[in-house]
């Protein structure tokens, strides 16, 4: 009897540890960057958020995708552009899921099928450059190309977020064409600029020399027309004063009232003044006969005072 019991004792020892451990298997814990898709005898059941889990053991399995920003390094590879020229290509692009049920049951292996799909995206997208335009226009092509991955990786549950190339390499013989047409292009670019310089220099002086004779011209004209306004305003004044002598002697004489001998004796000797001059000639104006008289008069006169 104790026998019995203690078989017993033992198997409900055995089982509950079976259950422990059945039930322990059981629990499950989901990250918070992570998605559980939960699996019952093969058929999909539902998904489970970050945090615990418990799912039955056998019979569920859980599948946990990561549903942070990924990226996927895509292999160089050679790419021809549609001037014949090949170049070396390689890119990386950055995903993340959206959708877990579609990432996990509507592509078998998506990092594979991701760089495959870039690289052949990349030689069309490439393909339809010249050389030159390629190398200079790496945002068209990482737009282009991030806009081609993201409607075709929609069906997978997937957005592709952006995508860089990383690098672009010409040939080496095509590289060191470049390098000397850049060489050619710099010392072009210098010698313009040297000649501009020169032009301009040159320019600057001529109006620098334009407008010193200008200005000196100005000056020279304003000092002629300060003179002239000077010799003006002394002939004005000397004029004037002489005016007024005049008016003044014109004016003495007539409060005087001279007589004729006065006029005539005055008369004389001014004719004397201009006698004394260095002239050999003398011209008498036709008004001085009556002065003739004038002076004969006086001389009658004189004449009588004697006698």
């Amino acid at each position: 009897m104790e026998g019995a019991i203690a078989f017993v004792i033992f198997f409900g020892l055995i089982v509950l540890s079976v259950l422990f451990i059945w039930a322990i298997a059981g629990i499950r814990i989901v990250r918070p960057y992570e998605k559980g898709l939960i699996e019952r005898l093969g058929k999909y059941q539902r998904t489970a958020d970050s945090g615990l889990t418990i799912i039955v053991p056998v019979i569920d399995k859980m599948t946990k995708v990561d549903m942070r920003e990924n990226v996927v390094d895509v292999p160089p590879q050679e790419v021809i552009t549609k001037d014949n020229v090949v170049v070396t290509v390689d890119a990386v692009v950055y995903y993340e899921a959206t959708d877990p049920v579609k990432l996990v049951y509507n592509v078998a292996n998506f990092y594979l099928a991701a760089t495959k799909l870039a690289q052949t995206n990349l030689r069309n997208v490439i393909g339809e450059m010249q050389l030159d335009e390629s190398l200079t226009s790496r945002e068209q092509i990482n737009a282009a190309l991030r806009q081609i991955l993201d409607d075709a990786t929609d069906k997978w549950g997937v957005r592709i977020v952006r995508v860089e190339l990383q690098r672009i390499e010409p040939p080496v013989d095509v590289t060191e064409a470049m390098h000397r047409q850049m060489k050619a292009e710099r010392t072009r670019r210098a010698v313009i600029l040297e000649a501009d310089g020169d032009k301009q220099a040159a320019i600057t002086r001529a109006e620098g020399s334009k407008q010193s004779a200008i200005l000196e011209a100005e000056g020279q004209a304003e000092a002629i027309k300060r003179v002239a306004e000077a010799d003006k305003f002394q002939k004005l004044t000397v004029a004037e004063g002489e005016a007024l002598a005049i008016k003044s002697v014109f004016g003495a004489i007539h409060e005087g009232d001279p007589s004729n001998d006065l006029i005539a004796i005055r008369y004389l000797e001014a004719l004397k003044a201009i006698a004394d001059g260095p002239a050999n000639k003398v011209f008498l104006p036709m008004e001085v006969s009556g002065i003739m008289g004038s002076i004969g008069g006086i001389a009658e006169l004189f004449k009588e005072k004697t006698e």
